[in-house]
């Protein structure tokens, strides 16, 4: 699927094995002139501050492991990852644009980092965690959605982890809802499973809209138990500093009600 779900910068961005179903080349396509914005984003408050913290602590210490970054988009979590000390990190997305723009950061600052499009047999049960931020949005339908999580379940390890971000089944649906963080999600009618979401994105200078599709609980689970997951945490962000103090003003809407949730599934 030439989903490309490739951005993981922003909340949504997503990649697929080249041998599944292919997405249209509009999808694709919705990606690969973000970069700049996708880089962006990973300032963003709510990202920096609560989405980052939470999947690095979800993750626990990658020091000697070796991860995919599944729809690596810009790099950015590539980059981190690496320089967290993990032994092997290979980037995957089918947005050339967004490859194109990891490859130069990785030139500029080399980590040691490979960047593919295309994720060969040769991968196959070759890392020990797998990191999917805002791909599984990109599935378009359920055996795209199956697809999805079998290839990111084929190139794992015995043992090994998933750790993924979908849509939050349980978003506030109210588009107003999450505009203080920079992005606004319409659907109608709310919480359907396996329809379409608009993602306006608006914040500072930048503007973009982005198509992704919602899941819900018991399509996500179904859909990772088929490939061969044999548990599944669902875990709303929340970085361990906010467990014992308040929440800033300014995150605490998001912290309530996130607009993603973390996905921890084992083979």
């Amino acid at each position: 699927m030439r989903r490309a779900l490739q951005g993981r910068m922003d909340f949504f961005v997503f990649s697929h094995h080249p041998e599944g179903k292919r997405m249209s080349d509009s999808t694709h396509s919705q990606f690969d002139d973000l970069s700049a914005l996708y880089e962006n984003m990973a300032s963003w408050p709510f990202r920096k501050e609560i989405e980052t913290p939470s999947i690095l602590e979800t993750l626990g210490d990658v020091k000697g492991k070796h991860v995919l970054d599944f729809g690596c988009g810009d790099g950015t979590y590539s980059r981190i990852l690496r320089k967290l000390g993990a032994a092997r990190v290979v980037g995957f997305d089918e947005a050339e644009g967004m490859l194109a723009h990891a490859r130069r950061m990785e030139r500029e600052a080399p980590l040691g980092i490979d960047y593919v499009n295309n994720l060969s047999t040769e991968l196959n049960q070759q890392f020990d965690l797998v990191l999917g931020v805002y791909v599984l949005p990109y599935a378009s339908d359920q055996p795209a959605l199956h697809k999805m999580c079998a290839d990111m379940g084929r190139v794992l390890k015995p043992g090994g982890r998933l750790v993924t971000l979908p849509i939050h089944p349980d978003f506030d649906p109210d588009p107003a809802y999450y505009a203080p963080y920079g992005f606004a999600m319409t659907q109608t009618p709310a919480h359907a499973d396996g329809t379409r979401v608009k993602l306006d994105l608006f914040y500072s200078d930048f503007r973009a809209t982005v198509t992704a599709w919602y899941w819900n609980f018991a399509s996500l689970d179904a859909a990772l138990k088929a490939a061969d997951f044999t548990s599944v945490a669902h875990i709303n962000p929340m970085p361990s500093k906010y467990r014992t103090s308040a929440y800033p003003d300014l995150l605490r809407r998001y912290l309530e009600t996130p607009h993603a949730v973390i996905l921890d599934a084992r083979r």
